[in-house]
This record gives structure tokens, sequence and C-alpha cells, in this order.
């Protein structure tokens, strides 16, 4: 029978994904054995503390096992954390160096949502890809530029590595480690006893880009100003280049550095950022919308806008407003 460690970390983190993977696990198992199978894994839920408190002392979690009880385990689920990842990653540095020792002997590892970063601090992602919350891609860069960090993606899955996008979205990641373990068809009743989408790839759709800010690049600083400034216009790169009196080549280069997108992804998002708000909280047309970011072709328009929901307007309309699809 093969292991899979659950860990707890230290510090105030989020209960609902150590929950949510124990109870799926559970169910697979449970599947498999009334299928007249072996059940596939013993589950242990492991830290370094016998009870971690969540939510000022709402719930605790009583650990299975201390991680130092582990010798050999198959798979590692890393829970979200909450938001002081310094002080996680700081509280947890002896789970951080078992993971990385467990993954070296052969373990799988996989990281929900902000759980990246004590994965990250391991420096098992370094040089690979990796996802998690939109909402903290910013500190995530500036914390581990060695990593690839792809938030568009809701699953990445690498050389024995898997991490997920935000919050809920984990639950996907769970199922998508029961087909990977089990088979596609327990993936299949885990999905339809929990209701969770099947092959969800994206969180997109959930996405709210506010563009990355924390940088010290004034130029760039000042390039994204002005773009936010000037929605409704046409913007050419060489016009902001020339503005801002740096060579193309360079300015591109700066930009890239800065804000993680070159200039040109940087004008679509922000601007189908701001098509997105107005399909949300207006009964404008789609052209009406797509003349006031700034598109004259409504092809062009709808390409981007796919690119970057992974939905067509109408359908990102449909989906987040009600009332305008009445």
């Amino acid at each position: 029978m093969q292991h899979l460690t659950i860990i707890v970390p230290e510090g105030e983190n989020n209960l609902s994904s150590i929950v949510g993977a124990y109870k799926i696990f559970t169910r697979a198992n449970a599947y498999w054995k009334e299928s007249g199978r072996n059940e596939l894994f013993t589950i242990q839920l492991a830290g370094i503390s016998k009870e971690v408190e969540f939510y000022d002392g709402l719930f605790s979690v009583k650990p299975h096992v201390n991680i130092s009880a582990i010798s050999k385990t198959n798979l590692i689920i890393i829970p979200s954390l909450n938001h002081n990842y310094r002080k996680a990653v700081q509280e947890n540095q002896l789970l951080i160096d078992w993971v990385e020792q467990q993954y070296k002997n052969g373990a799988e590892v996989a990281s929900i949502c902000t759980g990246a970063f004590l994965l990250a601090s391991s420096g098992l992602l370094d040089g690979k890809s990796c996802s998690t919350h939109w909402a903290v891609a910013d500190n995530f860069r500036n914390m581990f530029p060695q990593v690839n960090l792809q938030t568009d993606k809701l699953i990445t899955d690498e050389k024995g590595i898997y991490t997920n996008g935000g919050a809920y979205s984990f639950l996907n990641l769970i199922i998508y480690l029961i087909e990977k373990y089990y088979d596609r068809q327990t993936a299949i009743f885990c999905s339809k006893v929990f209701q969770i989408e099947m092959d969800r790839q994206s969180q997109s759709a959930f996405t709210i880009f506010t563009g990355q800010k924390l940088h010290g690049d004034e130029m760039v600083r000042q390039a994204q100003a002005y773009i936010e400034s000037k929605l409704d216009e046409k913007i050419s790169v060489e016009h902001l280049s020339s503005k801002f009196s740096v060579g193309r080549r360079n300015f591109d280069r700066r930009f890239i550095k800065a804000t993680g997108n070159t200039p040109v992804e940087y004008l679509q998002r922000v601007k189908i950022e701001s098509a997105k708000k107005a399909f949300e909280t207006s009964r404008k047309t789609i052209n009406e919308v797509m003349y006031e970011v700034g598109y004259s072709d409504v092809k062009a328009f709808r390409e981007v806008f796919r690119k970057i929901t992974g939905m067509s307007p109408l359908e990102y309309r449909s989906k987040y407003n009600k009332e305008a699809t009445l």
C-alpha cells in the first residue's frame, strides 16, 4: 500500500484544503474497497506539533503523526497558507526540509494555492513551472524569481511536482491526482459525489488583473500609469518607448523584467480587465465596450478577450451579468 502525507503546517493557515484533501482521498479509497480492490493509500496528517489551531482557536487539527515518524511516503500534499508567507516559511523550516528530502527519496509533492510558498522555499520549484493564487503572483515572483510562475494555469504537473491555482480550485487538483493515482473511473465517481467540475484547466476567468507594481523601475511605472489612463486609445509600443525616450528593445526588456508581461501583453490585459468590469456592471453591447477600450475590430477584440479569460465576451457577460442577458 502507498502512503499519502497531508501536511499540517505551523501557524494560522487554511483548514479547508486539509479537510478537502483528506475527505476526497478517503472516499476514493472506500470506492476501491467497495469494488473489491485494496485501498490504495494509507492517509496520514503529519506536522511538527501535536495540535495546530485555526481561526483564532475556533478549530484545531491533531496530526496523526510527527513528520519525524514517517521515513518514506509516496505523495505529499501541502495545504494553502494564509497571507503572512514569510512568517509561515520561517515557522515551517523543518517541514520544508522534510519535503525536500522526501522528494529526493522518490516522493511526489502537490502544493495547494499559497502552499506554493512553502514548496518554493525548498528550492524544488527552481526552473520549474508553478501556479498559485492569482492575487499573490507579485509577491511570489519577488520572493522566487527563479520559478516559472504561470498563474493562468489551474494545475501544473512537472517531474513529480504538482501545483494549483487559488482557493477552492484545490478541489480540481485533488480530482486530477485521484485520476493519476487511482484511475479515470474513480476520478469521475469522486467528481460526481463531491460535485466538482472535471478537467478544468485554467483560472483565467477568475483573475482580476491589477498589474505588477511592486518593482523599482520608475520609467516602467510611468508607462503603466500612461497605459491605464488612455484605455480608449490605440497605443503602440513604439509610441510608448519614444514618449519615455528609451530604445524599443531596451523598453521591452525593462518592461518584461518589471511586470512579467511584454508591453503588448500589458496593454491587452489592462484593456480586457476594463472590458470585463463593463460587462459585469452595465448593459452595454459588445461593440460599445470594445470601442471604449480602444478596439475597432470585433474579431481582434474577441480573440484577445478569449486568450486572456478563456471565454468569449458574450459568454463572459452571460456568466457574470444576469441582467444584461435578460
